[in-house]
């Protein structure tokens, strides 16, 4: 993308596209005798929305409003930023349920040669700036740290990530190998993947830097949790409900019928 475009899609209509959405990939399970029937029917209106994936989520201009309404229909909000915003987090009217900041450099040289800012030349001031936000939000906070091998998970810069995480002071710290899938593959090999070991070795390295042990971690997803304490989210009461005529987004053919 060469050019920045900032999102003004309607709040609501954007929540409920996403739900028809989900629908739509959820609709072949409808006819599985493997699948129970309460439990398909139960999936048709998600409990949690993950705001990320599809570049920096700060820039939408509606987006407390958008938070706000999940919420209201008894959803949790994930929202994963970059950090280089913090104006923008700092005046958010309405705060996510849990609030996940990509750490993914311990300082500006691996920041500038790893994350690469387009836009903002003083994009690692920004991000010191929303580590330095973080402990006055009244939310649920995960520093993650994605991990590439050979190139930003060095035992020299364990104690750098430590110095942010401390700075930080988030609810959990997700330690998390890099997977050579998408974009990524134009910069970086399989060879940068790390082992799950590699990811323990880390965290366990980390954990006593900043007063707290490894809680839990997942082989094949290669990630690691650092923390003080597993604690559940919340769900939030539902004072509003989806239509019942909602339905669900039509079918999107992105491959060529062969006759």
């Amino acid at each position: 993308m060469d050019t920045l475009e900032l999102s003004d899609q309607d709040p609501k209509d954007m929540l409920y596209d996403s739900v028809k959405a989900q629908r739509r990939l959820l609709s072949g399970f409808g006819g599985n005798p493997k699948v129970p029937r309460e439990k398909f029917l139960d999936a048709q209106n998600p409990k949690h929305v993950a705001i990320s994936l599809n570049g920096e989520p700060t820039l939408y201009n509606h987006l407390s409003e958008y938070m706000e309404l999940c919420h209201a229909h008894g959803m949790t909000t994930m929202l994963v930023t970059n950090g280089t915003l913090p104006k923008v987090i700092e005046k958010l009217d309405t705060l996510p349920t849990q609030l996940y900041v990509s750490v993914d450099a311990p300082n500006k040289q691996v920041f500038d040669e790893i994350c690469k800012p387009k836009w903002n030349a003083a994009a690692w001031d920004k991000f010191e700036q929303t580590i330095d936000l973080l402990p006055s939000l009244d939310t649920r906070i995960v520093c993650r740290h994605t991990l590439i091998k050979g190139r930003n998970m060095k035992d020299e810069h364990i104690p750098q990530y430590a110095a942010l995480d401390n700075r930080a002071d988030p609810d959990f710290i997700e330690c998390k190998g890099y997977v050579h899938v998408g974009n990524s593959r134009e910069n970086l090999t399989s060879e940068n993947m790390p082992f799950h070991q590699d990811i323990l070795d880390f965290s366990n390295a980390l954990a006593p830097l900043v007063d707290r042990r490894v809680l839990d971690d997942s082989p094949p997803s290669r990630v690691a949790l650092v923390g003080r304490e597993i604690i559940p989210i919340p769900i939030p009461e539902a004072t509003m409900f989806f239509p019942d005529d909602l339905g669900i987004a039509e079918s999107i053919k992105h491959l060529k019928m062969v006759q």
